[in-house]
């Protein structure tokens, strides 16, 4: 998985940037549909937004997260992003095909 992490008014330090590595890291371990992350981190006054654009097997996943830290902007980024990544891997998986071969055997 590429990740690439920039900043908008803010230097990305180290820290950050393995912060988010660590974080986004789990999500691929998870999901090995995910292919590239592009990270920005903004600050605005007194705002913290994190937002990231996921690649994956036949389209892109959006998300951001407004907080006043940027850890927990963070946090909250990797958990929208975790739940759009898993709301997408199952439309991809055919329920249906499952309950059509039951009442075929049946």
């Amino acid at each position: 998985m590429q990740l690439n992490v920039s900043g908008h008014h803010v230097d990305v330090t180290d820290s950050m940037r393995d912060y988010v590595g660590v974080k986004v890291e789990k999500i691929a371990r998870h999901f090995d549909i995910v292919s590239d992350v592009k990270c920005i981190l903004t600050v605005e006054k007194l705002q913290h937004k994190a937002e990231a654009t996921a690649s994956v097997n036949g389209g892109t996943i959006y998300c951001d997260h407004v907080e006043e830290d940027m850890y927990a902007a963070i946090d909250g980024l990797v958990d929208k992003l975790e739940r759009r990544v898993r709301k997408y891997k199952e439309k991809l998986v055919d329920h249906r095909a499952k309950e059509k071969q039951k009442n075929r055997y049946a």
